[in-house]
């Protein structure tokens, strides 16, 4: 088939780079002239496991192109997806759709023949009737359908979860479409992947409530934790003998930092404010936002027990700053709240992250980016470990540190407590 992706964000440049490999033609469109010349030299502009590869192999294959010529690329294709941003409106739970609205527009002037429109942009509850409306100001209705199709990528994990999906949504008014999209997702249903449809709106809102549940997991296991801390129980356990259970799952049951990234944050507040707008009252949702959001700070304070209040001049590395391994996204983690706090008591703070440098921090002074863990770690007095890269979970410390009497802060349990105390490491952890 012939595919429009417009945007080449996350969800659309690993969709569309995807789609390719499974042998469909792809127009990935963007206005950024920059970020196309960028991808036509297979140079990702998200941090991916595989993506740049997968781009390369598939542009000189000639069944994935990048453009900035939307008109061309309606033109030559079948399906169109909306693949753009939609996040929260300042200081709000509101979801900007301006970018949703803009690509609409654009849609609409140049729809000459037949097109099925795929919204694949996270989305509040009948946005897809808001398409539809602008497009058909200038096309007739007999020329397009307006279907909801959301994404589950996780981002680290984007390529393996596009090619084997648990499962594909299809939100349609117009059951015909059904049909055509089945065969655009065969070679995936072949391999397990369930096809799901649905109205249009139910789709829209699977995504939401799919993301706020995954929310309320990680805020549920990180607040046990605190109470595991103040028990003496080891949440480990409790993680294991809760998710042991078929109803509950393992999955998403690891204490830790505050969630963070691009969907989380976002979606349980564009959630919220739908409910809002529908007045329903979604209070677990909102306690979830509220928690997840004290949390930033409560593991963040947890450094002055630590260091017994003594945090000015004190030698702080930071192993970690994106909000999970495997991506360079920094939005909403928690090395946001926890290095500004230790730069403003005083902290000689060094960080590395194999991801790179990050553009947040290149105005913080008393705050350097080292390009190893052993520059990093050398004559620390504290070592966070902020995000669970496997590069982290093998660590000589003590060889590394080359001091005596540092301390190490886990905020992600990859190390065994026992271990570290017979090195006579002081280590700490979360609810343990």
């Amino acid at each position: 088939m012939k595919i429009c992706m417009i945007g080449t964000g996350y969800v659309g440049l690993v969709s569309g780079t995807c789609f390719a490999d499974l042998g469909n033609k792809v127009y990935c469109v963007d206005r950024d002239k920059l970020k196309i010349n960028k991808l036509k030299n297979a140079v990702s502009p998200i941090y991916e496991p595989g993506l740049n590869d997968l781009i390369k192999n598939n542009y000189k294959a000639k069944r994935l192109h990048f453009t900035d010529d939307l008109e061309k690329a309606i033109k030559e294709s079948q399906i169109i997806f909306i693949c753009v941003g939609t996040p929260n409106k300042k200081k709000s739970n509101l979801v900007d759709l301006s970018q949703v609205n803009s690509v609409a527009k654009s849609i609409s002037k140049y729809i000459k023949n037949y097109k099925i429109i795929v919204n694949k942009s996270t989305v509040p509850v009948s946005t897809g009737d808001q398409i539809e409306k602008i497009i058909s100001k200038k096309v007739k209705k007999s020329k397009f359908d307006v279907i909801s199709n959301p994404e589950f990528l996780r981002e680290g994990e984007a390529i393996r979860d596009f090619k084997y999906p648990d499962r594909i949504i299809i939100g349609s008014n117009n059951k015909k479409i059904y049909k055509k999209m089945k065969i655009l997702y065969e070679p995936l249903i072949r391999k397990g992947a369930k096809f799901f449809t649905t109205s249009r709106k139910g789709a829209e809102l699977i995504k939401y409530a799919s993301n706020a549940f995954l929310a309320t997991k990680i805020t549920f296991i990180n607040e046990i934790a605190n109470l595991c801390e103040a028990t003496d129980i080891n949440i480990e356990d409790i993680s294991i003998g809760m998710g042991s259970d078929a109803r509950i799952g393992s999955r998403f049951l690891r204490a830790g930092p505050a969630y963070g990234g691009s969907c989380f944050p976002k979606d349980t507040k564009g959630l919220v404010s739908i409910a809002d707008r529908f007045k329903t009252n979604l209070s677990i949702v909102k306690s979830v936002i509220k928690s997840n959001n004290d949390r930033k700070m409560l593991l963040t304070k947890r450094i002055n027990k630590i260091m017994n209040n003594k945090i000015k001049n004190k030698k702080i590395t930071v192993l970690g700053v994106t909000f999970k391994a495997n991506t360079d996204d920094m939005r909403e983690s928690s090395s946001l709240v926890l290095i500004p706090y230790l730069l403003k008591k005083g902290a000689l703070v060094k960080y590395y992250d194999p991801s790179g440098p990050k553009e947040d921090f290149k105005k913080n002074k008393n705050l350097k980016f080292e390009k190893s863990i052993n520059k990093a770690c050398l004559g620390s007095d504290l070592i966070i470990i902020n995000t669970e890269w496997d590069e982290f979970k093998s660590i000589d410390f003590k060889k590394i540190v080359k001091k005596n009497n540092f301390k190490i802060y886990d905020m992600r349990n990859l190390y065994n407590p026992n271990e570290l105390k017979k090195k006579n490491i002081k280590y700490y952890s979360v609810g343990r």
